[in-house]
């Protein structure tokens, strides 16, 4: 499977991206592990600390009282019994406080508690002078209680070296693990940028190459525009030209055989004067012709100028004017909505439906009376389906023209926008097979479409789409 440079390079660096989380998201955990394992080191020394500052504190008083009992010196027993108890009482509180997180040690402490209350009396009544009765009796019970009092230390101690080796390892786990993923990480992190690199480099050499094309395609085809500008011109220079320089044979041509009609009329033979009249036919014909050329060569040239807000009813209603006589002829009826206002050349709209009109006009059935209905639909680009994309948010005019005339096979539909393409012979309809290819041209002229739809012997229908805002720029009219 083929992926594109942009799709490789957007794969590489998630992939870098998902490595540095990684790397980071394990460094967090090492630096973490390494605080618990401070914090817990911390505690573990405090805890030492306190206890080994209330066994201290038991040993130094027991051994006050037996000083005290050895020698009578009182001085032994300053400070008191009591000012001692407190010392570990506060100590003791203390250990409660650090350990309150450890249900294991507070029930040590409990213990502790009991034993230390034991000591206490025991130091009380060593303190006393009537104890000295009994002194043998009273060593062998406080070296019992202390040694009960040390077991109960070490034991909070090795828990507390328990955590701290639990933590140390845990640690060692993570700090073994943190060396490969960093030089992994990095490596992967190093290996990308250097293949983005490479991958950038490449793509910006073929940018400026096919910028580099691109400049001479561009060069070429505005050669190439400036060479069509220059024939175009030319060409309909010389369409006017030669039309205009044919004019003048046909008028004499008809000039000479008017008069020879009128002046050798009763002279000619019947064959003669079937002749003259063929050729008279033939040159209105031409002249027609002429005539209509000029005006397709014409047609859908616009400028900027040109264009202004068309009101389409009334436009209609001077078509309908202008083609009175003929649809009267026909006994046509004409129905059509409000249209909108057009942004575009009102004389080209003119000739445009003018054509539409006369087209079905000419093409009206025999055997039933004219119909003409015109309709019309606001459509986004979008909706239209035929648009390109850029022109998805305007707005488009749909403008259909049905008639109920002889109709056209569907397959010709759109051989007759062409030029000089015509389905009937001259001898049935009359025309030079331009008018709708005149309609096609205008259309294009204002960036619309216009189709055709038929059914022979029922009718057909014209569907003209113009915008109602002309916002590209026009062709020039000399081009």
């Amino acid at each position: 499977m083929h992926f594109s440079v942009h799709k490789k390079i957007r794969l590489g660096f998630f992939i870098a991206f998902t490595v540095i989380i990684a790397a980071s998201v394990f460094s967090y955990l090492v630096a973490k592990n390494l605080l618990d394992n401070a914090g817990r080191l911390n505690h573990a020394i405090e805890v030492s600390k306190r206890l080994e500052v209330i066994t201290r504190q038991l040993k130094e008083a027991e051994a006050a009282i037996r000083g005290y009992n050895l020698t009578k010196d009182s001085t032994f027993l300053d400070p008191s019994m009591a000012e001692r108890s407190n010392r570990i009482e506060r100590e003791y509180q203390l250990l409660r406080k650090i350990t309150a997180d450890n249900p294991l040690q507070q029930r040590h402490l409990d213990t502790l508690r009991r034993l230390l209350v034991i000591k206490y009396q025991q130091l009380k009544l060593g303190g006393e002078k009537s104890a000295q009765l009994n002194q043998l009796s009273s060593v062998k019970e406080g070296e019992r209680s202390m040694d009960l009092i040390d077991s109960k230390v070490r034991d909070m101690i090795r828990i507390e070296e328990g955590l701290v080796q639990e933590k140390s390892e845990l640690f060692h786990f993570f700090a073994v693990m943190w060396v490969p993923m960093i030089f992994i990480s990095s490596l992967v992190a190093i290996i990308i940028g250097i293949y983005s690199y490479i991958t950038l480099t490449r793509e910006f050499r073929l940018q400026l190459y096919i910028e580099s094309r691109m400049k001479s395609y561009q060069r070429d085809l505005q050669q190439n525009i400036s060479l069509l500008n220059k024939t175009n011109q030319e060409l309909e220079q010389f369409a006017y030209v030669a039309s205009h320089d044919l004019q003048e044979p046909l008028r004499k041509i008809s000039t000479f055989s008017d008069r020879l009609q009128m002046k050798y009329k009763e002279q000619l033979p019947p064959d003669a004067s079937q002749l003259i009249e063929r050729m008279v036919s033939a040159v209105a014909r031409m002249r027609v012709l002429i005539n209509d050329l000029l005006i397709f060569s014409r047609a859908g040239r616009i400028t900027p100028e040109s264009i202004t807000q068309v009101d389409m009813n009334q436009l209609l209603q001077e078509v309908l004017s202008d083609l009175e006589v003929t649809l009267e002829e026909k006994n046509a009826l004409v129905k059509y909505d409000q249209l909108p206002v057009i942004e575009g050349s009102d004389t080209s709209f003119h000739q445009l439906f003018q054509n539409l009109l006369a087209n079905s006009i000419k093409f009206a059935s025999p055997d039933r009376r004219l119909e003409i209905q015109i309709h019309h639909q606001l459509l986004t680009g979008k909706e239209l389906g035929m648009a390109k994309e850029s022109q998805w948010e305007d707005t488009f005019c749909r403008i259909s023209l049905e008639d109920n005339g002889i109709g056209f096979d569907q397959a010709y539909a759109e051989r007759i926008f062409l030029i000089f393409q015509r389905l009937h012979g001259i001898s049935e309809y009359t025309g030079t097979g331009i008018g709708l290819a005149i309609c096609k041209k205008i259309v294009d002229s204002h960036n619309g479409f216009i189709q055709a739809y038929g059914i022979p012997n029922e009718g057909a229908t014209f569907v003209v789409t113009l915008p109602l805002k002309q916002k590209q720029a026009h062709p020039d009219p000399k081009a």
